[in-house]
């Protein structure tokens, strides 16, 4: 399973001035024994953080979104390559649609896509 969380806050400036509702999202992949999340910091620094049901509970009293989708993250998932939060978030659900370029129009993509089922 993979989930990919969005978030209305952040500390940088583009975000603020070009995204709409959400400024950032990072994937959540799903182990049996724990949760790591990929934080996308900047081109070629990606951070993992290892998270557990609570902090997900945490992270959305503070306004997170989250999307749950199936299946799991490549084997081969770095995206070291992308350029931002949402090309990286791209690349770990396999999702290739150019017109996807802020966190907002992924995230309306996925709730019409997944969540309208």
């Amino acid at each position: 399973m993979i989930i990919i969380a969005f978030c209305k806050n952040t500390s940088r400036i583009l975000p603020r001035l070009l995204c709409h509702r959400f400024k950032h999202v990072a994937p959540i992949g799903v182990y049996p024994d724990c949760l790591i999340l990929h934080q996308f910091i900047n081109r070629k620094h990606i951070k993992t953080i290892k998270l557990d049901m609570r902090d997900l509970k945490i992270l959305q009293k503070y306004d997170w979104r989250f999307i749950y989708l199936t299946g799991n993250l490549p084997n081969e998932f770095y995206a070291t390559n992308a350029r931002t939060c949402v090309q990286m978030t791209k690349t770990a659900i396999r999702l290739r649609n150019i017109f996807i370029q802020t966190p907002n129009a992924l995230y309306k993509y996925l709730q019409y896509r997944y969540l309208k089922q």
